[in-house]
């Protein structure tokens, strides 16, 4: 870059964007792909037959319905929604988590959310200009509710974000703390439960108890990531006003259809679900066996573990080497420091990660 072009990027783009990191997705080339929190299982081919007739269908010369009505109404039955509910479709939940953020946007306002968790809160506040507030989260990745009230209490937050299975630890926090947040909040309350497909527990029915509750969801996780369909889902009144940040058309014709065909075909998502959600179970015991490896508990499709002390680098490294890719949490420090996260996939590709695993700890 010259010195002119270096000067004018300096004075044009913000402080806060040119300190930030680009997110960072890694190109997996040959190995086996276990770093993504992705559904490792494809359509049947007879399915994929019948999904290709169907976007036949579509006229791509035209705009997309820009309010997406049939799959609104059609997500909405899936889902069980409370009376009086609505959704808002984002481009994946980072849009929707975008267009939150948007929405209060205000010079001293503050987003919040308990740490670690999804990078995307922190990121999207910080480019638009908030400020972020991380509250640690507790012994064993639990809620610190004293903490988090203090925090509440401070900063007054706008917003603040809690993910319900949390990334990237896996756990479900405690309904009764997380009630408590909820109850606390002066601003809007997120629960984030973009795994709540392989969890035992979700905050939908309370929906209708809490004025400034909402719920994000999302299809990324249950088979459809390349579609980036992401839900808000909650009062009119709120949607109606984050709507406003959306710029039109987001929902493009074929994620439409694509998701229109698979809600009709639920039950070969709900299947592959459930094999994750068993072989999540066999996974934590292979790795649980392991000399020096501690798992943590997990109600989402990956499971985040600790490794020897100053290893957790090389490990990641190895296992590269050995032809599969997982996500090293480890330069994030604090409670993440040593750690390693592992999305569950088919049983070959488990199988192919415990033997990869092992040789790197021999």
């Amino acid at each position: 870059m010259t010195d002119g072009r270096a000067e004018r990027v300096a004075r044009w783009i913000r402080p806060e964007v040119r300190r930030l990191s680009a997110y960072h997705v890694p190109d997996p080339g040959s190995a086996i792909k276990l770093d993504a929190m992705e559904n490792p299982y494809r359509w049947p081919e007879t399915l994929v037959d019948a999904w290709l007739e169907r976007l036949r269908q579509v006229s791509l010369n035209r705009y997309p319905d820009p309010a997406a009505r049939a799959l609104r109404r059609r997500l909405g039955e899936a889902m069980d929604m409370p009376p009086g509910m609505d959704i808002l479709l984002g481009n994946g939940s980072d849009e929707l988590i975008q267009m939150l953020i948007l929405a209060v946007a205000e010079p001293g306002r503050t987003v919040l959310a308990p740490e670690p968790t999804f990078v995307m809160y922190r990121m999207l506040a910080e480019i638009i200009g908030l400020r972020y507030v991380g509250v640690p989260l507790g012994e064993g990745f639990a809620l610190d509710l004293p903490a988090m009230h203090e925090a509440i209490e401070r900063e007054q937050p706008a917003l603040v974000f809690l993910a319900y299975p949390n990334n990237p630890t896996g756990n479900l926090f405690d309904t009764e703390a997380m009630r408590a947040v909820i109850e606390a909040a002066p601003g809007i309350v997120v629960v984030d439960e973009a795994y709540a497909a392989f969890a035992r527990d979700s905050f939908v029915d309370a929906l209708a108890e809490y004025d400034n509750l909402l719920l994000l969801r999302t299809l990324s996780k249950t088979g459809l990531a390349g579609l980036r369909l992401g839900m808000l889902i909650g009062a009119p009144e709120w949607l109606a006003e984050i709507d406003k940040t959306r710029l039109p058309y987001n929902i493009n014709v074929l994620t439409q259809v694509s998701a229109e065909f698979a809600l009709e075909h639920r039950a070969v998502l709900d299947e592959q679900t459930a094999a994750i959600r068993r072989d999540r179970g066999l996974l934590f015991e292979a790795l649980a066996a392991l000399p020096g490896i501690e798992p943590f508990p997990s109600e989402a499709n990956f499971i985040l573990f600790r490794l020897p002390a100053g290893r957790a680098d090389a490990i990641h490294r190895g296992l590269l080497e050995r032809g599969v890719l997982i996500k090293n949490l480890n330069g994030a420090g604090g409670a993440l420091a040593d750690c390693l996260r592992v999305t569950v996939g088919t049983p070959e590709e488990n199988r192919a990660f415990l033997e990869a695993l092992q040789s790197c700890l021999a």
